[in-house]
Protein backbone atom coordinates (compact mmCIF):
# COMPACT_ATOMS: atom_id res chain seq x y z
CA UNK A 1 0.00 0.00 0.00
CA UNK A 2 1.01 3.26 -0.61
CA UNK A 3 0.69 6.68 0.46
CA UNK A 4 1.19 10.22 -0.61
CA UNK A 5 0.58 13.48 0.43
CA UNK A 6 -2.95 14.74 0.73
CA UNK A 7 -3.32 18.04 -2.29
CA UNK A 8 -4.89 19.93 0.67
CA UNK A 9 -5.62 22.90 -1.85
CA UNK A 10 -8.06 21.00 -3.39
CA UNK A 11 -9.44 20.02 0.09
CA UNK A 12 -10.12 23.20 1.22
CA UNK A 13 -13.15 25.30 1.23
CA UNK A 14 -14.11 27.59 -1.26
CA UNK A 15 -13.72 30.47 -0.12
CA UNK A 16 -9.79 30.39 1.01
CA UNK A 17 -9.86 31.11 -2.89
CA UNK A 18 -10.14 34.58 -1.44
CA UNK A 19 -8.25 34.79 1.01
CA UNK A 20 -5.17 36.51 1.11
CA UNK A 21 -1.97 37.13 2.99
CA UNK A 22 -1.74 40.33 5.14
CA UNK A 23 1.22 42.15 3.59
CA UNK A 24 1.03 44.41 7.00
CA UNK A 25 1.55 40.60 9.27
CA UNK A 26 4.38 39.85 6.70
CA UNK A 27 6.21 43.21 6.83
CA UNK A 28 5.87 42.76 10.65
CA UNK A 29 8.94 39.92 10.13
CA UNK A 30 10.79 43.32 9.20
CA UNK A 31 11.13 44.57 12.92
CA UNK A 32 13.38 41.00 13.61
CA UNK A 33 15.93 42.81 11.00
CA UNK A 34 18.05 44.94 13.19
CA UNK A 35 19.34 47.19 10.51
CA UNK A 36 15.89 48.28 8.88
CA UNK A 37 15.06 51.50 9.90
CA UNK A 38 10.74 50.62 9.87
CA UNK A 39 7.29 52.89 9.26
CA UNK A 40 5.86 49.36 8.57
CA UNK A 41 4.19 47.86 11.82
CA UNK A 42 1.09 49.93 12.54
CA UNK A 43 1.72 48.78 16.33
CA UNK A 44 2.01 50.51 19.69
CA UNK A 45 4.78 52.13 21.38
CA UNK A 46 6.06 49.29 24.06
CA UNK A 47 7.87 51.87 25.83
CA UNK A 48 3.87 53.27 26.68
CA UNK A 49 2.59 50.12 27.84
CA UNK A 50 1.36 50.16 31.57
CA UNK A 51 3.81 46.86 32.45
CA UNK A 52 3.97 47.73 36.37
CA UNK A 53 0.27 48.32 36.48
CA UNK A 54 -0.50 45.28 34.63
CA UNK A 55 1.90 43.02 36.26
CA UNK A 56 0.38 44.23 39.77
CA UNK A 57 -3.13 43.28 38.33
CA UNK A 58 -1.50 39.79 38.15
CA UNK A 59 0.22 39.53 41.53
CA UNK A 60 -3.37 40.81 42.80
CA UNK A 61 -5.40 38.25 41.02
CA UNK A 62 -3.40 35.22 41.08
CA UNK A 63 -2.53 36.38 45.51
CA UNK A 64 -6.28 35.82 46.23
CA UNK A 65 -7.21 32.17 46.42
CA UNK A 66 -11.01 33.01 45.07
CA UNK A 67 -10.13 35.57 42.53
CA UNK A 68 -7.43 32.60 41.14
CA UNK A 69 -10.02 30.56 40.88
CA UNK A 70 -12.27 33.02 39.17
CA UNK A 71 -9.14 34.20 37.05
CA UNK A 72 -8.39 30.30 35.59
CA UNK A 73 -11.74 29.43 35.28
CA UNK A 74 -14.07 29.28 32.07
CA UNK A 75 -16.20 32.37 32.21
CA UNK A 76 -19.48 33.76 30.30
CA UNK A 77 -19.18 34.61 26.70
CA UNK A 78 -20.52 37.90 27.36
CA UNK A 79 -17.71 39.16 29.20
CA UNK A 80 -16.39 40.23 32.81
CA UNK A 81 -19.09 42.30 34.28
CA UNK A 82 -16.72 44.36 35.62
CA UNK A 83 -15.02 45.44 32.91
CA UNK A 84 -18.46 45.64 30.65
CA UNK A 85 -19.50 47.99 33.67
CA UNK A 86 -16.58 50.43 33.29
CA UNK A 87 -16.65 50.69 29.65
CA UNK A 88 -20.83 51.47 29.61
CA UNK A 89 -19.93 53.93 31.82
CA UNK A 90 -17.27 55.49 29.83
CA UNK A 91 -19.38 55.02 26.63
CA UNK A 92 -22.30 57.28 28.68
CA UNK A 93 -19.98 59.64 29.40
CA UNK A 94 -19.45 60.35 25.78
CA UNK A 95 -22.96 60.40 24.71
CA UNK A 96 -23.72 56.99 24.46
CA UNK A 97 -26.51 55.84 27.06
CA UNK A 98 -26.29 51.88 27.27
CA UNK A 99 -25.47 49.00 29.63
CA UNK A 100 -23.14 46.18 30.64
CA UNK A 101 -25.99 44.04 28.39
CA UNK A 102 -25.14 46.24 25.19
CA UNK A 103 -21.49 45.39 25.29
CA UNK A 104 -19.60 42.22 24.52
CA UNK A 105 -15.94 41.79 24.85
CA UNK A 106 -14.07 40.16 22.25
CA UNK A 107 -10.32 39.01 21.38
CA UNK A 108 -9.08 42.46 20.48
CA UNK A 109 -11.62 44.35 17.99
CA UNK A 110 -10.01 41.91 14.89
CA UNK A 111 -12.38 39.44 16.34
CA UNK A 112 -15.52 41.55 16.35
CA UNK A 113 -15.07 42.54 12.75
CA UNK A 114 -14.75 38.91 12.10
CA UNK A 115 -18.15 38.32 14.37
CA UNK A 116 -19.87 40.74 12.74
CA UNK A 117 -19.16 39.80 9.28
CA UNK A 118 -20.22 36.59 9.73
CA UNK A 119 -23.67 38.03 11.74
CA UNK A 120 -24.39 40.27 8.54
CA UNK A 121 -22.90 38.70 5.52
CA UNK A 122 -24.18 36.24 2.98
CA UNK A 123 -22.91 35.52 -0.29
CA UNK A 124 -22.88 38.18 -2.97
CA UNK A 125 -24.30 41.17 -0.09
CA UNK A 126 -22.74 44.50 -0.04
CA UNK A 127 -20.36 46.33 1.96
CA UNK A 128 -19.23 49.34 1.46
CA UNK A 129 -16.06 51.42 2.95
CA UNK A 130 -13.76 54.11 2.40
CA UNK A 131 -11.15 54.91 0.05
CA UNK A 132 -8.43 53.85 1.26
CA UNK A 133 -10.06 51.39 3.86
CA UNK A 134 -8.42 48.96 6.97
CA UNK A 135 -6.98 46.00 5.29
CA UNK A 136 -8.07 43.95 8.80
CA UNK A 137 -11.32 44.65 7.69
CA UNK A 138 -11.23 43.28 4.35
CA UNK A 139 -9.73 40.08 5.29
CA UNK A 140 -12.33 40.07 8.29
CA UNK A 141 -14.96 40.40 5.89
CA UNK A 142 -13.84 38.65 2.45
CA UNK A 143 -14.32 34.89 3.91
CA UNK A 144 -17.94 35.71 3.89
CA UNK A 145 -17.94 36.24 0.03
CA UNK A 146 -19.20 39.90 -0.36
CA UNK A 147 -19.03 42.28 -3.12
CA UNK A 148 -17.13 45.51 -1.96
CA UNK A 149 -18.24 48.91 -2.85
CA UNK A 150 -15.82 52.13 -2.37
CA UNK A 151 -17.66 55.14 -0.99
CA UNK A 152 -16.82 57.94 -3.94
CA UNK A 153 -14.30 60.37 -2.83
CA UNK A 154 -15.80 63.64 -1.20
CA UNK A 155 -19.35 61.76 -1.31
CA UNK A 156 -20.10 62.75 2.09
CA UNK A 157 -19.65 66.37 2.17
CA UNK A 158 -20.96 66.80 -1.80
CA UNK A 159 -23.82 64.18 -1.65
CA UNK A 160 -24.46 61.30 -3.38
CA UNK A 161 -26.55 59.34 -5.15
CA UNK A 162 -27.95 56.79 -3.17
CA UNK A 163 -30.01 54.73 -6.06
CA UNK A 164 -27.28 55.33 -8.67
CA UNK A 165 -24.74 54.01 -6.20
CA UNK A 166 -26.24 50.93 -4.77
CA UNK A 167 -27.50 49.94 -9.05
CA UNK A 168 -27.24 46.18 -9.33
CA UNK A 169 -26.03 45.78 -5.96
CA UNK A 170 -27.73 43.05 -2.87
CA UNK A 171 -29.69 45.84 -0.75
CA UNK A 172 -29.10 46.81 3.02
CA UNK A 173 -25.40 47.14 2.97
CA UNK A 174 -23.09 47.01 5.44
CA UNK A 175 -20.72 50.11 5.95
CA UNK A 176 -17.43 49.94 7.38
CA UNK A 177 -15.90 53.17 8.74
CA UNK A 178 -13.06 54.62 10.97
CA UNK A 179 -14.01 57.60 12.05
CA UNK A 180 -11.63 58.91 13.87
CA UNK A 181 -7.51 59.13 12.81
CA UNK A 182 -8.21 56.06 10.20
CA UNK A 183 -6.11 53.35 9.31
CA UNK A 184 -4.43 54.00 6.89
CA UNK A 185 -4.46 57.34 6.31
CA UNK A 186 -4.79 59.65 9.60
CA UNK A 187 -7.78 61.32 8.48
CA UNK A 188 -10.52 62.09 10.02
CA UNK A 189 -14.61 62.39 9.00
CA UNK A 190 -15.73 66.07 9.77
CA UNK A 191 -18.84 66.56 12.25
CA UNK A 192 -21.06 66.94 8.91
CA UNK A 193 -19.44 64.17 7.07
CA UNK A 194 -20.66 62.01 9.89
CA UNK A 195 -24.11 63.49 9.76
CA UNK A 196 -23.70 63.05 5.81
CA UNK A 197 -22.88 59.42 6.12
CA UNK A 198 -25.94 58.82 8.89
CA UNK A 199 -28.15 60.40 6.30
CA UNK A 200 -27.10 57.95 3.62
CA UNK A 201 -26.91 55.40 6.00
CA UNK A 202 -30.86 56.04 6.83
CA UNK A 203 -31.54 56.23 2.52
CA UNK A 204 -29.93 53.00 2.29
CA UNK A 205 -31.33 51.06 5.02
CA UNK A 206 -27.62 50.25 5.85
CA UNK A 207 -25.92 49.03 9.32
CA UNK A 208 -23.10 50.70 10.12
CA UNK A 209 -19.76 49.27 11.96
CA UNK A 210 -17.81 51.91 13.49
CA UNK A 211 -13.97 51.20 14.27
CA UNK A 212 -12.94 53.58 16.72
CA UNK A 213 -9.50 51.81 17.54
CA UNK A 214 -8.03 55.27 17.46
CA UNK A 215 -10.52 56.99 19.07
CA UNK A 216 -8.38 57.77 22.77
CA UNK A 217 -5.50 58.56 20.89
CA UNK A 218 -6.44 62.43 19.87
CA UNK A 219 -3.28 64.89 20.25
CA UNK A 220 -4.94 67.65 18.23
CA UNK A 221 -7.94 69.27 16.70
CA UNK A 222 -11.55 69.12 18.30
CA UNK A 223 -12.65 65.86 20.23
CA UNK A 224 -16.03 65.31 17.55
CA UNK A 225 -19.00 62.65 18.54
CA UNK A 226 -18.86 59.36 17.43
CA UNK A 227 -20.94 57.68 14.59
CA UNK A 228 -22.81 55.97 17.72
CA UNK A 229 -23.47 58.91 19.52
CA UNK A 230 -24.73 60.86 16.99
CA UNK A 231 -27.15 58.03 15.93
CA UNK A 232 -28.80 57.62 18.96
CA UNK A 233 -29.12 61.53 19.68
CA UNK A 234 -30.94 60.91 16.34
CA UNK A 235 -32.99 57.62 16.87
CA UNK A 236 -33.54 58.31 20.31
CA UNK A 237 -32.11 55.52 22.50
CA UNK A 238 -28.90 52.64 21.36
CA UNK A 239 -31.90 50.07 20.78
CA UNK A 240 -32.80 51.94 17.74
CA UNK A 241 -29.53 53.20 16.37
CA UNK A 242 -28.03 50.92 13.54
CA UNK A 243 -24.12 51.66 14.18
CA UNK A 244 -22.29 49.01 15.96
CA UNK A 245 -19.22 50.64 17.97
CA UNK A 246 -16.31 48.26 17.94
CA UNK A 247 -13.37 49.24 20.62
CA UNK A 248 -10.06 48.14 21.93
CA UNK A 249 -7.66 48.17 24.42
CA UNK A 250 -4.98 47.29 21.90
CA UNK A 251 -3.98 50.75 21.13
CA UNK A 252 -3.81 52.31 24.71
CA UNK A 253 -3.17 49.26 27.40
CA UNK A 254 -1.58 46.50 25.73
CA UNK A 255 -2.57 44.30 22.21
CA UNK A 256 -1.58 40.75 24.24
CA UNK A 257 -3.96 41.49 26.32
CA UNK A 258 -6.67 40.91 23.35
CA UNK A 259 -9.34 42.92 25.04
CA UNK A 260 -11.73 44.73 22.43
CA UNK A 261 -15.47 44.90 22.84
CA UNK A 262 -18.76 46.00 20.68
CA UNK A 263 -21.42 47.74 21.75
CA UNK A 264 -24.76 47.87 20.44
CA UNK A 265 -28.25 47.07 20.25
CA UNK A 266 -29.11 43.76 22.80
CA UNK A 267 -30.82 41.75 19.93
CA UNK A 268 -27.08 42.52 18.24
CA UNK A 269 -25.17 41.46 20.78
CA UNK A 270 -27.75 38.42 21.97
CA UNK A 271 -26.62 36.80 18.59
CA UNK A 272 -22.57 37.87 18.71
CA UNK A 273 -22.81 36.05 21.95
CA UNK A 274 -23.81 32.96 20.27
CA UNK A 275 -21.00 33.36 17.38
CA UNK A 276 -18.56 33.65 20.20
CA UNK A 277 -19.72 30.63 22.14
CA UNK A 278 -19.13 28.72 18.79
CA UNK A 279 -15.64 30.36 18.05
CA UNK A 280 -14.07 30.73 21.39
CA UNK A 281 -16.02 30.66 24.27
CA UNK A 282 -14.93 33.76 25.82
CA UNK A 283 -11.83 35.92 26.15
CA UNK A 284 -9.28 34.54 28.37
CA UNK A 285 -10.63 35.46 31.86
CA UNK A 286 -7.76 36.46 33.81
CA UNK A 287 -6.63 38.65 30.91
CA UNK A 288 -10.21 40.10 31.74
CA UNK A 289 -9.90 40.78 34.80
CA UNK A 290 -6.31 42.25 34.83
CA UNK A 291 -7.36 44.77 32.20
CA UNK A 292 -10.45 45.77 34.19
CA UNK A 293 -7.90 46.48 37.18
CA UNK A 294 -5.52 48.62 34.53
CA UNK A 295 -8.46 50.79 33.50
CA UNK A 296 -10.88 51.26 36.61
CA UNK A 297 -7.88 53.71 37.99
CA UNK A 298 -5.40 56.57 35.83
CA UNK A 299 -6.69 55.75 32.81
CA UNK A 300 -7.16 59.10 31.63
CA UNK A 301 -3.88 60.16 33.00
CA UNK A 302 -2.41 57.22 30.94
CA UNK A 303 -3.74 58.47 28.17
CA UNK A 304 -2.50 62.22 28.35
CA UNK A 305 0.72 60.25 27.96
CA UNK A 306 0.03 58.56 25.19
CA UNK A 307 -1.33 61.34 23.42
CA UNK A 308 2.17 63.57 24.26
CA UNK A 309 3.97 60.77 22.50
CA UNK A 310 2.48 59.94 19.59
CA UNK A 311 1.59 63.67 19.09
CA UNK A 312 5.46 64.37 19.09
CA UNK A 313 6.18 61.92 16.63
CA UNK A 314 3.44 62.86 14.25
CA UNK A 315 5.02 66.20 14.76
CA UNK A 316 7.94 65.13 13.56
CA UNK A 317 7.20 63.04 10.54
CA UNK A 318 5.09 66.22 9.37
CA UNK A 319 8.28 68.54 9.84
CA UNK A 320 10.57 65.65 8.26
CA UNK A 321 8.07 65.38 5.37
CA UNK A 322 8.08 69.00 4.71
CA UNK A 323 11.98 69.45 5.38
CA UNK A 324 12.98 66.17 2.57
CA UNK A 325 9.91 65.75 -0.14
CA UNK A 326 10.39 66.53 -3.50
CA UNK A 327 7.40 68.34 -5.29
CA UNK A 328 4.38 66.36 -6.14
CA UNK A 329 4.72 64.29 -2.96
CA UNK A 330 1.42 65.10 -0.68
CA UNK A 331 0.30 63.95 2.95
CA UNK A 332 -2.10 63.76 5.48
CA UNK A 333 -1.90 65.76 8.58
CA UNK A 334 -3.62 63.53 11.35
CA UNK A 335 -4.71 64.97 14.65
CA UNK A 336 -4.46 61.73 16.06
CA UNK A 337 -3.69 57.65 16.27
CA UNK A 338 -0.43 56.61 14.50
CA UNK A 339 -0.36 56.99 10.83
CA UNK A 340 -0.18 59.42 8.24
CA UNK A 341 -0.51 58.78 4.31
CA UNK A 342 1.67 60.12 1.85
CA UNK A 343 0.90 60.35 -1.98
CA UNK A 344 3.33 59.73 -4.54
CA UNK A 345 3.27 61.28 -7.88
CA UNK A 346 1.69 59.74 -10.63
CA UNK A 347 3.50 56.52 -12.44
CA UNK A 348 4.78 55.76 -8.90
CA UNK A 349 3.77 52.38 -7.37
CA UNK A 350 4.33 52.10 -3.27
CA UNK A 351 4.91 48.20 -3.68
CA UNK A 352 7.97 48.45 -6.22
CA UNK A 353 8.79 51.33 -4.25
CA UNK A 354 9.49 49.21 -1.08
CA UNK A 355 11.06 46.48 -2.46
CA UNK A 356 13.86 49.20 -3.60
CA UNK A 357 13.59 51.10 -0.26
CA UNK A 358 14.52 47.53 1.93
CA UNK A 359 17.45 46.86 -1.24
CA UNK A 360 18.76 50.33 -0.96
CA UNK A 361 17.48 52.52 1.83
CA UNK A 362 16.92 49.50 4.46
CA UNK A 363 13.56 51.29 4.88
CA UNK A 364 10.63 49.66 5.55
CA UNK A 365 6.89 50.70 5.34
CA UNK A 366 3.32 49.41 4.01
CA UNK A 367 2.68 50.23 0.37
CA UNK A 368 -1.01 51.54 -0.41
CA UNK A 369 -2.54 49.21 -2.90
CA UNK A 370 -3.72 46.54 -0.18
CA UNK A 371 -5.91 49.07 1.67
CA UNK A 372 -8.58 50.01 -1.56
CA UNK A 373 -11.59 47.13 -1.88
CA UNK A 374 -13.16 47.79 -5.28
CA UNK A 375 -10.25 50.16 -7.37
CA UNK A 376 -6.99 49.79 -6.15
CA UNK A 377 -4.54 53.03 -6.09
CA UNK A 378 -0.97 52.22 -6.06
CA UNK A 379 1.01 55.46 -5.89
CA UNK A 380 0.83 55.94 -2.13
CA UNK A 381 2.49 55.00 0.62
CA UNK A 382 1.40 54.43 4.52
CA UNK A 383 3.94 55.33 7.07
CA UNK A 384 2.90 54.51 10.77
CA UNK A 385 5.12 56.93 13.50
CA UNK A 386 4.21 54.86 16.86
CA UNK A 387 7.52 53.08 16.96
CA UNK A 388 10.59 54.96 15.66
CA UNK A 389 12.39 57.54 17.96
CA UNK A 390 11.93 61.51 16.42
CA UNK A 391 15.78 61.21 15.32
CA UNK A 392 14.98 58.13 13.32
CA UNK A 393 11.69 59.63 12.00
CA UNK A 394 14.11 62.38 10.50
CA UNK A 395 16.56 59.77 9.41
CA UNK A 396 13.85 57.90 7.82
CA UNK A 397 11.65 60.38 6.14
CA UNK A 398 14.74 61.18 4.39
CA UNK A 399 16.11 58.05 2.77
CA UNK A 400 12.38 57.84 1.51
CA UNK A 401 12.88 60.77 -0.06
CA UNK A 402 16.40 60.22 -1.72
CA UNK A 403 14.76 57.09 -3.09
CA UNK A 404 11.64 58.92 -4.61
CA UNK A 405 14.09 61.54 -5.85
CA UNK A 406 16.16 58.63 -7.55
CA UNK A 407 12.91 57.10 -8.85
CA UNK A 408 11.45 60.64 -9.95
CA UNK A 409 14.97 61.53 -11.86
CA UNK A 410 14.45 57.95 -13.76
CA UNK A 411 10.95 58.19 -14.80
CA UNK A 412 11.54 61.93 -16.58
Amino acid sequence: MTSSTPDWAQRFGERMARVRANEIRELLKLLDQPDILSFAGGIPDPALFPAERIQAGYDAVLADPDLARQALQYSVSEGYLPLREWIAERMAAHGVACDPDNIMLTAGSQQGLDLLGKLFLTKGDTVMVARPTYLGALQAFTSYEPRYLDLPDGALANGVDAEALMAGRAPRPLGYFVPDYANPTGESLSLAEREGLLDLAERLDMTLIEDAAYRELRFGGEALPSLLALDIARSGSIEQARTLFCGTFSKTISPALRLGWVCGPKAVIEKLVLLKQGSDLHVSTINQMVGWRAVSEGYDQHLSRLRNAYGSKAQATLDALARHMPEGVTWSKPEGGMFVWVRLPEGLDGKDLLARAIAEERVAFVPGGPFFAEVPADNAIRLSYSLPTTTEIDDGVARIARLLRRSLQAAA
